[in-house]
């Protein structure tokens, strides 16, 4: 009997821990738990006391040498002893895993546990230390290349927003406020002085829910599934953002931004036109997830990627941010 093709799959959790235990010689002890699905999956490997976790791809997701530049990345920064979930090679000294699923080959990587649990509100002391680990990151990474992606604006505001055109009509305010977006900020990116913007690997998306607190305050970044190349500034601006989407009061979010660029300069400086620039950067970031959001529909499902919630995040995230920046001015 044939097997009905699929598109993705969901790995069973005990043929994993069987395969991870011979391939980087843990005990028969050793179980998996599914983590989180998505564009990627993430199961939580235990051994005894000793925990990690594996990252499987999608299906065409990353390529192995796209991924390869993510390891290469993480064990730069584990050199330069920054607090990130590092890749863990196997018994043979292989980083990147081969897995026949049945929708074809994915590839699984293998990482230290990040200590700790997502908090959605911490203090401005946290967030003053973030910015002083994402400052040296960035001197770490500036001027640096890696053979993956590069966060143009173009790529930013056009190729992946455009995934998400048809999954509204296109006569609803959402479409027509996201096609004026494209058009305005792109122009206004075409005046900003690159010359006096650091560019260097970026991670694309650091926020609370891509790093681990611990109880003794300790912070580990994780998830550089989108690191590439861009304007530094997207980082900062980017994690700006996400303060004022989770700070409901005002002087709170102003308060917890301004300890996390206070953090950020104690280490390196943030030019004039970084700086003011970082309301358009961090609306441009969101709308090229509006669009990975999109695009990867079929890791979801459409309950999830649906019109009320679409609508939500257009309004209440995107456009929201847009109005209090006065970014159409």
């Amino acid at each position: 009997m044939n097997h009905f093709p699929v598109i993705t799959s969901t790995l069973s959790e005990n043929h994993l821990a069987l395969f991870l235990q011979a391939k980087y010689n843990l005990t028969s002890a050793t179980t998996c738990r599914l983590l989180k699905t998505g564009i990627n999956h993430v199961y939580l490997v235990t051994d005894g006391e000793k925990k990690s976790v594996f990252r499987v791809y999608s299906l065409n997701w990353r390529s192995e040498p796209e991924i390869a530049e993510e390891i290469r990345l993480l064990n730069l920064l584990k050199e330069n002893q920054l607090p990130v979930s590092y890749p863990m090679a196997d018994a043979h000294g292989n980083y990147i895993q081969t897995l026949n699923a049945p929708e074809g080959e994915r590839f699984g990587v293998m990482f230290s546990y990040a200590k700790g649990e997502k908090i959605l509100n911490f203090s401005a002391e946290l967030h003053e230390k973030i910015g002083v680990i994402m400052a040296k990151f960035h001197q770490i990474t500036h001027n640096l290349y890696l053979n993956r992606v590069t966060y143009t604006p173009e790529k930013v505001l056009l190729d992946s927003p455009q995934h998400f055109f048809g999954f509204l009509p296109d006569d609803t305010p959402e479409v027509g406020f996201i096609r004026y977006a494209q058009k305005h900020l792109l122009n206004k990116l075409k005046q900003v002085d690159e010359i006096k913007l650091r560019i260097g690997v970026v991670h694309f998306d650091i926020w609370f829910d891509n790093l681990n607190i611990s109880e003794e305050k300790e912070v580990t970044l994780f998830d550089f599934d989108f690191c590439g190349n861009g304007w530094l500034c997207y980082d900062i601006a980017y994690y700006i953002l996400q303060i004022y989407g989770t700070e409901t009061d005002e002087n709170e979010y102003k308060q917890k931004a301004e300890s996390f660029l206070k953090g950020y300069e104690s280490i390196t400086p943030i030019s004039d036109e970084e700086r003011h620039i970082l309301p358009l950067s961090g609306e441009c970031v969101y709308l090229f997830y509006l669009g990975v959001q999109c695009q990867r529909f079929n890791n979801w499902s459409n309950t999830f990627i649906n019109e009320v919630y679409l609508k939500r995040f257009i309004n209440l995230r995107i456009k929201r941010w847009f109005d209090y920046n006065k970014l159409g001015e």
